[in-house]
């Protein structure tokens, strides 16, 4: 019911009204006492999908992508809803408008979006009071809460712009990501290159590393990269980060592609990306072992896809365009076929599927 309802109330509207309206609805959700009804009927208690991961414990392995929540606006919401994990952001350290509208589009017929938001964020000191408000409420840590940080369009320091938001952020955060793949902020992917990343990296990991209260920090990888490019930031992400997300959405557009919105400028993401992603999460497996968790993204809209993503070698999984087309009841669905998938190939752990996948791939041969 929850699925219909989202397709025939939410797809009427524009896209960005719909979102809008289904945070203000999360939100709303947040305030209850509690997920009740809401989380009883939507959380898998399976035993087998747990993992402690970055020293943290995930009930289950589906989490939110950022992007949903930029300003941490229903954090509680995403517990209730059944996720393992949310991720919250992107948070710049200013607070900016973002690209001008309309600036997300839908491909329905090819279970894709376009998105050009550009990072519309109230900033890192605004989100920050968000979740201080959730933590005194003790709302904020049922789930581990991933923050997730980017460069602001006007910052002309991009490490200091970097570094004032891990500093604002880091206290409310069980990991950060720092973003240097997405499409729509003008120069953002340039920090993808070898001697940008490796200062900035470095910098944030020095300062993590004297604090207090040592975060997991990783790093968000574009699906765009040339061979040279990618085997360069799973090198430096070896030395600075404790893990990967692989990966951010696409300025490709495959031929296969049949929505007139596929025209529309900005980053792709959904269906089309899901081969991409799995192949960039194999290779990345097969280069780092076992040494570094990776979070898989991209195309997720099942639990076949999942499961795929997991065999191919991440231990996480995170969903965006899959829940905006198929509404709140995917992580159920998603997480009840993972422990189905466990009981027919007679896993005790879906940590024990991770990577059981991975072939050969042309990526760097």
């Amino acid at each position: 019911m929850i699925r219909f309802l989202s397709r025939m109330t939410l797809h009427r509207l524009k896209p960005e009204a719909a979102h809008n309206v289904a945070m203000a609805g999360l939100a709303a959700l947040s305030r209850l006492p509690s997920g009740g009804l809401i989380e009883r009927r939507a959380r898998v208690r399976d035993p087998r999908l747990t993992q402690t991961i970055f020293g943290l414990e995930f009930p289950n392995p589906v989490g939110l992508a950022a992007g949903f929540d930029k300003q941490a606006a229903a954090v509680p919401a995403f517990a209730y809803l059944g996720f393992g994990f949310c991720e919250i952001g992107t948070v710049t350290a200013d607070g900016q408008p973002g690209n001008p509208k309309p600036r997300i589009f839908r491909l329905r017929e090819d279970r894709a979006i376009v998105n050009r938001l550009g990072f519309n964020s109230r900033g890192s000191a605004h989100v920050a009071q968000r979740l201080l408000g959730w933590e005194a409420a003790g709302k904020a840590h049922r789930i581990p809460l991933g923050v997730n940080i980017g460069k602001t369009k006007l910052a002309e320091d991009a490490v200091g712009d970097y570094l004032t938001s891990y500093r604002r952020l880091a206290r409310f955060a069980d990991y950060m990501v720092v973003n240097v793949s997405s499409p729509n902020t003008p120069g953002l992917r340039d920090l993808q290159e070898r001697d940008a990343l490796e200062e900035l990296l470095g910098r944030l990991a020095a300062t993590n590393a004297v604090q207090s209260r040592r975060v997991p920090m990783l790093v968000k990888i574009a699906p765009d990269l040339d061979d040279a490019a990618f085997h360069a930031i799973l090198e430096i992400a070896t030395r600075h980060m404790d893990g990967l997300i692989i990966c951010n959405t696409t300025i490709a557009r495959p031929d296969e592609l049949r929505s007139s919105n596929k025209v529309e400028t900005g980053g792709l993401s959904g269906a089309p990306l899901r081969e991409r992603s799995l192949e960039m999460i194999q290779v990345a497996r097969r280069t780092l072992g076992t040494e570094i968790p990776i979070i898989g993204v991209g195309g997720i809209f099942t639990g076949e896809d999942a499961w795929n993503t997991i065999r191919a070698g991440a231990s996480l999984v995170q969903v965006y365009t899959g829940l905006v087309y198929e509404g709140p009841g995917i992580v159920r669905r998603i997480n009840r076929d993972l422990g189905k998938r466990l009981t027919a190939e007679g896993l005790s752990s879906i940590a024990h599927a991770v990577g059981t996948g991975i072939a050969n791939s042309s990526i760097g041969e």
